[in-house]
């Protein structure tokens, strides 16, 4: 099909979807994001460079092509974040990771369960990071290491104002308290709303760049919340937490209900 001096086929029009496919999820990814700032920082820049080559100004052209000649070394420099979380979210897209992503039983998730609703009612914060295919180790590495089956008696325990191990996070894998008091890496997303403290912004930060399922407790209002994939859905019933921990923990015995995962900048309304 010519288009002026241009001949259009099919091959051609199936790159150009593709393209445009690409260039869609790629700003749905950074957007909302300091990736976005940056990405219009180095646009504008090349604009100038473009701008003072017509011109004629050899300096300044010198200077913004030298510039632009470590730019993809810039680009992997800017957005380390943001390419780490792409990389994992691909690795856990995996037809594998589907496969071995249930690492959860019914009787951890009554037990957890059990704790949850208890300091939900006493207003006791708590962070608790189930660990599916990712292992953790590095933040496990640097908490307090445990090896105890999951007990609603002992997360009580753990996360109780005056005991040493109640700041940070319990981290649970292969159905064992593994490790409490870790610390969790801060999300930057600029989009989570300031009613969210650092427990729900470690929360959304360790589910950015990790395969896990995290359960916050709220020390203000006794609020449940939930973290998955960068997403934080707040406010969630007993029965409702039952229902995700199930479909993302347990065995698949029950019907699969769809994660209704609110943007981090959601009001706690």
């Amino acid at each position: 099909m010519p288009i002026g001096f241009l001949e259009f086929g099919l091959k051609d029009l199936l790159e150009v979807m593709v393209i445009a496919l690409v260039l869609f999820y790629l700003y749905k990814w950074i957007r909302g994001t300091f990736a976005i700032q940056a990405a219009l920082g180095l646009l504008f820049i090349i604009l100038i460079n473009a701008a003072v080559s017509l011109l004629g100004f050899t300096t300044l052209n010198f200077m913004l092509r030298s510039v632009l000649d470590v730019g993809v070394l810039a680009v992997f420099i800017i957005f380390q974040p943001e390419i780490r979380k792409l990389l994992y979210n691909l690795g856990q897209n995996t037809s594998f990771d589907r496969f071995i992503g249930r690492t959860g039983s019914d009787s951890m998730i009554d037990e957890v369960i059990n704790a949850v609703r208890n300091m939900a009612q006493t207003k006791t914060g708590a962070l608790i990071v189930f660990s599916r295919t990712s292992s953790l180790q590095d933040l496990v590495d640097v908490g307090v290491k445990l090896d105890a089956r999951v007990n609603a008696e002992l997360i009580q325990t753990i996360f109780q104002r005056d005991t040493p191990l109640h700041d940070g996070a319990v981290i649970i894998r292969n159905n064992r308290i593994v490790a409490a008091s870790c610390y969790l890496p801060i999300s930057q997303n600029p989009n989570i709303s300031t009613v969210f403290g650092t427990r729900h912004r470690a929360a959304v930060g360790v589910s950015e760049a990790n395969n896990v399922f995290v359960v916050i407790v709220s020390e203000e209002t006794g609020r449940i919340s939930i973290a998955k994939n960068g997403a934080l859905s707040s406010g969630l019933s007993i029965q409702k937490l039952r229902s995700e921990m199930e479909k993302n923990l347990g065995e698949g015995k029950t019907e699969e209900v769809g994660f209704s995962a609110e943007k981090p900048d959601l009001d706690m309304n």
